[in-house]
């Protein structure tokens, strides 16, 4: 069977992603690798066995064109509600919170943020199958 262990994003500017990361998910520097033309960091938290790995290309000097293909990775969390008030105070500027109820009841509640590329973070309460 296969396991799944880590997603890859391309970022420009390696010291701001890793302290969002940080400051965002408790996401720490697991692994860097630096070769000639660009460095992989690979970021982990205890709580998963699955990485963060950021890609910088060094000679990469403009953003990156995250076109229309790209959806979101999403991390759940105990309080919600509290990592989004906490997200305010870092002034990382989180989404508003969304109670999602298709049929009338709550299925999930979680919030989004964009990292400092423009990648979209979906930010769930732990439970049911968001664990």
């Amino acid at each position: 069977m296969a396991k799944y262990i880590h997603s890859m994003i391309r970022v420009l500017n390696e010291e701001r992603s890793v302290a969002f990361y940080d400051v965002c998910f408790g996401l720490k520097v697991a692994d860097r690798l630096d070769f000639d033309s660009f460095t992989l960091i690979y970021l982990s938290n205890p709580e998963t066995g699955t990485e963060l790995e950021l890609t910088v290309n060094k000679d990469r000097q403009t953003p990156y064109d995250l076109g229309d293909g790209y959806g979101h990775v999403a991390f759940s969390v105990d309080d919600v509600d509290a990592e989004h008030a906490r997200l305010i105070e870092a002034g990382l500027a989180p989404r508003k919170l969304v109670d999602f109820a298709p049929a009338g009841d709550v299925i999930a509640r979680f919030f989004f943020i964009q990292d400092p590329d423009g990648y979209e973070i979906e930010v769930l309460q732990r439970g049911g199958r968001y664990q």
